[in-house]
C-alpha cells in the first residue's frame, strides 16, 4: 500500500467532504489547498495524479487523532519524516481509540487472524529484539475492519415534486392538477319534498281550511241550460 490509498480509504470510510480534509491538516497548523487534495485523492494512473509523500500522510493522521479524539493544548506532535505501516498502524490505534483486544476483535470481523504478542511486536522501537514489521495484508485489512465498522453513509438529498424538471410546454413543473379539496366543505341535501321543514319560508302560516276533507275529490261543474 502506498500513502495515498490510506488517505483515500480513510476519506471514503468517514466520508470527509474537501472542506473536512483541509480542516484536518489545519489543525496540526498546516495549510492545504482543496486541489491538493483533490490531486493526492486521484487514481495512479490519472493524470492529475500527485505522490503523497510520507510527512504529509504523518501530518493528515496527527490531525485525524484531533478530529477523533479532540486536539489537545499546546505544540502539536512532530510529524514523521518517514512513515512505516508500523507507525500507520499505531496512529490509527490512537485515534479510534482501540485497546490491543478491540484491535483484535475488529480484525476478526474481516476474518484476520492477529495475536496479542504480534499485535505488540508492531509497537516495538525498531532496534528492539522483538520487534515487528507490520505487513501490507495487516495494515490492509485494518483499514477494511475499519470501514466495516464506523463506515458513514452519505445523505441522500431528498427530491420534492417541486424539484422536478418540468414538461415540455409545463413550467411550473406539475405533472397532473390537483383536484380541489372539498372535505371540509359542508354540503346541504336536497329537500325530497317541497313541504320538508326548511324547505321554503314561512311555510306554518300557510292557510289551511279547517273543514276541508283530506284528497277531496274535484267536482264537475254543470252547466244550466
Amino acid at each position: 500500500m502506498n500513502n495515498n490509498d490510506v488517505l483515500r480509504r480513510l476519506r471514503y470510510t468517514f466520508n470527509f467532504n474537501d472542506k473536512q480534509m483541509v480542516a484536518i491538516f489545519a489543525s496540526t497548523g498546516e495549510e492545504v489547498s482543496r486541489e491538493q487534495i483533490s490531486q493526492w485523492l486521484k487514481k495512479d494512473d490519472d493524470s492529475d495524479f500527485v505522490a503523497l509523500f510520507d510527512t504529509k500522510l504523518a501530518i493528515f493522521l496527527n490531525g485525524f487523532i484531533n478530529e477523533k479524539r479532540g486536539k489537545k493544548p499546546g505544540a502539536q506532535a512532530i510529524p514523521e519524516k518517514r512513515l512505516s505501516n508500523n507507525i500507520i498502524l499505531t496512529k490509527l490505534k490512537i485515534a479510534l481509540n482501540l485497546q490491543a483486544e478491540q484491535l483484535i476483535a475488529l480484525l476478526e470481523t474481516v476474518d484476520f487472524r492477529l495475536s496479542k504478542p504480534e499485535l505488540s511486536a508492531f509497537a516495538r522501537k525498531v532496534d528492539h529484539k522483538h520487534y515487528r514489521e507490520c505487513k501490507d495484508q495487516v495494515l490492509r485489512n485494518l483499514l477494511q475492519a475499519i470501514d466495516k465498522k464506523y463506515h458513514v453513509e452519505r445523505t441522500k438529498k431528498i427530491v420534492s415534486s417541486t424539484d422536478k424538471p418540468a414538461k415540455p410546454g409545463n413550467e411550473k413543473g406539475n405533472y397532473a392538477k390537483k383536484k380541489p379539496n372539498n372535505t371540509n366543505k359542508t354540503t346541504k341535501a336536497k329537500p325530497s319534498s317541497p313541504w320538508v321543514e326548511g324547505a321554503r319560508p314561512n311555510v306554518s302560516n300557510v292557510y289551511v281550511n279547517p273543514n276541508s276533507t283530506p284528497n277531496p275529490k274535484r267536482q264537475k261543474l254543470k252547466l244550466s241550460k
